[in-house]
């Protein structure tokens, strides 16, 4: 059983026989009563999104999933294709049960596959990925506007903001957890 104030971005929590991912959590502790733990929070299944605000004397069922190393093989219309790399088979999850992870996924890559129930409902992708960025716009030298980073997309087709000298066909470090860019990979 989890507190409200063991409550952070990322738990799993068991609300009304669903897992729920806590995607964003904002603590505020007014000036008479209890504290308040307001959550935003994702149903690992459906991928239904979910703002509740709880008390601090509120309690949780933590959410029974099992783990499994998979393979992610490839993406056709709304859904990822994984493959479980001890039995083999073959497993689809959709866009919404990925969420951001999605932005991430590259051809072979492995990733930790999450399963309620025998069913799988989300992967866990490895907290730094390095990607080919596919589309840069040139940087001028001697742009004095002020902005010290410009817009590129990488190979998944994610758009992130970049320091200015990052070129086109030039792989760089992404940190999962914020969709920032840490460092360019040589």
């Amino acid at each position: 059983m989890y507190n409200a104030s063991d409550l952070r971005k990322g738990l799993k929590l068991l609300i009304d026989g669903n897992p729920y991912i806590v995607i964003d959590f904002e603590f505020s502790k007014p000036g008479k009563g209890q504290s308040l733990y307001r959550c935003k929070m994702r149903n690992m299944i459906s991928g239904n999104q979910l703002v509740k605000t709880y008390r601090s004397v509120d309690k949780f069922e933590k959410a029974e999933l099992e783990e499994k190393t998979m393979q992610y093989l490839y993406h056709q219309g709304d859904e990822y294709h994984f493959m479980d790399t001890t039995s083999y088979e073959q497993l689809a999850l959709t866009a919404e049960q990925l969420g951001d992870n999605a932005h991430y996924l590259i051809d072979n890559m492995e990733v930790e596959g999450l399963f309620f129930d025998g069913r799988p409902i989300d992967v866990t992708v490895p907290t730094f990925v390095n990607l080919v960025v596919t589309q840069a716009d040139p940087w001028a030298k001697g742009d004095t506007t002020g902005n010290d980073t410009k817009p590129v997309t990488v190979e998944t087709g994610y758009q992130l903001q970049v320091p200015p000298f990052i070129e086109e066909g030039e792989k760089i470090q992404i940190d999962t957890r914020t969709g920032a860019y840490v460092t360019r990979v040589k």
